[in-house]
């Protein structure tokens, strides 16, 4: 039976490179393969950046396939020079350690634990990493790379055209990464190894690597780097990292920032990020004439693989009653107030500006100035403004609305 494996990474458009594009459609439809993805560990979170990434391991997981998901204990020590403009703030092994561990858990809740088979293999690089002896380590890899090699790869030009320092530590990157491949390759018998585009160089040294030790074939496979239609890096926000870590970001945040998509990125996100059949969606898009509504399944989509059905239909039915009617929207991120506080008298311009909800006073200000700020849907003009008990309601819940799209419940506790 055949595996659509490579198949559906075309069709949604996830296909960039490949090292020998034939022979991976041979292997994957032959029987199971291991293939693995790494993630380096600078945040207690992995954000929505790494997301694509994260859909390939259920595709893999999907057709039969079983992933390994490499969480870089020692890498992250170093920290990748692909596609960054400068170097990458050092982290100690203690943080690194705790970041490792709560993205685990992110990838308890993405991927799936229940088929023997299929179940991900998850791995630290510093198992391997942080017992190389130096000396041992060049002669026995660092022989197999050349510098005309390295030079040439994408990562490394750009870095040195742009007269940006590239740390020695950072060009050892892609031989370590390489040798995590390696690594895998001899432990695993992991055959594929998958990444963004601007891992490519990284990848392609891998393969060589065993190529030249083993005299085995592994192959790789990138990823287009998504930006979003406005230019800017997927992943970010104005509020800051779209988050996986519900601790961090809220499901009705996260449902509104995939809301939110501009109207030219709604159908490659619709393939990108969602689960729907290819053929469903395309079907979809020809019938549905109001973007919005493509919009809000996208965000449904989107929701619902992360958290769950439940966070995803309570995150629409808040979008609907704070949107279209006079409701509180009850799964609207909070903002906890004390009755202290507000018998003291709180200052709007310190809820706008303490909460993050605007950068400063002086922002606030000027959202006040013209007409960005709304207390229950009522606008707020005075900068002067003090939140008192009486602007509370029965259930002690207060709406603050800054702008169209920023809605949050002062609640009183």
């Amino acid at each position: 039976m055949k595996n659509n494996f490579l198949s559906d990474i075309i069709d949604r458009d996830f296909f960039h490179q490949c090292t020998d594009r034939e022979k991976l459609e041979k292997i994957s439809n032959a029987g199971p393969i291991k293939a693995y993805i790494g993630f380096d560990c600078t945040a207690p979170s992995l954000h929505v950046g790494s997301l694509l990434q994260i859909m390939c391991l259920r595709l893999l997981q999907k057709h039969g396939h079983q992933p390994i998901v490499l969480l870089g204990g020692g890498t992250t020590l170093i920290g990748d020079p692909s596609g960054k403009d400068a170097t990458r703030k050092m982290l100690e092994d203690k943080t690194i350690n705790k970041n490792i561990k709560k993205i685990e858990n992110i990838f308890k809740k993405l991927l799936n634990f229940k088929n023997k088979k299929t179940k991900p293999i998850f791995v630290n690089n510093a198992d391997w990493l942080a017992k190389l002896k130096y000396i041992d380590f060049l002669r026995n890899i660092g022989k197999h790379f050349t510098l005309n090699k390295m030079l040439s790869f994408e990562s490394v030009k750009m870095r040195l055209d742009r007269e940006q320092s590239l740390s020695y530590m950072e060009f050892n990157y892609m031989i370590l990464q390489a040798y995590d491949f390696y690594k895998l390759n001899e432990k695993y018998n992991c055959i594929l190894q998958i990444g963004g585009s601007d891992q490519w160089g990284n990848i392609v040294s891998g393969v060589e690597l065993i190529r030249k030790i083993k005299q085995k074939e592994s192959l790789g496979l990138t990823t287009p780097l998504i930006t979003l239609a406005s230019g800017a890096k997927m992943g970010k926000s104005e509020k800051g990292a779209i988050w996986l870590d519900p601790y961090l970001i809220s499901p009705y945040d996260y449902w509104q920032f995939w809301r939110n998509t501009a109207d030219e990125d709604v159908k490659k996100f619709l393939k990108y990020f969602t689960e729907i059949e290819i053929n469903q969606i395309n079907e979809i898009i020809k019938n549905e004439k109001n973007i919005n509504n493509l919009k809000i399944l996208l965000a449904n989509e989107t929701t619902k693989i992360l958290h769950g059905e439940k966070a995803s239909l309570d995150s629409e039915k808040t979008a609907r009653e704070t949107f279209q009617g006079d409701g509180l929207g009850v799964n609207l991120p909070e903002i906890k107030v004390s009755k202290t506080e507000i018998k003291i008298g709180l200052n709007i311009l310190d809820i706008l500006s303490n909460n993050s909800i605007v950068s400063s006073k002086s922002e606030a200000r000027r959202t006040i100035q013209s007409k960005g700020i709304k207390i229950n849907n009522k606008l707020i003009e005075d900068e002067k403004k003090i939140i008192n008990i009486d602007d509370f309601g029965n259930d002690n819940f207060i709406k603050l609305s800054c702008g169209k799209k920023k809605h949050y419940l002062i609640k009183l506790i």
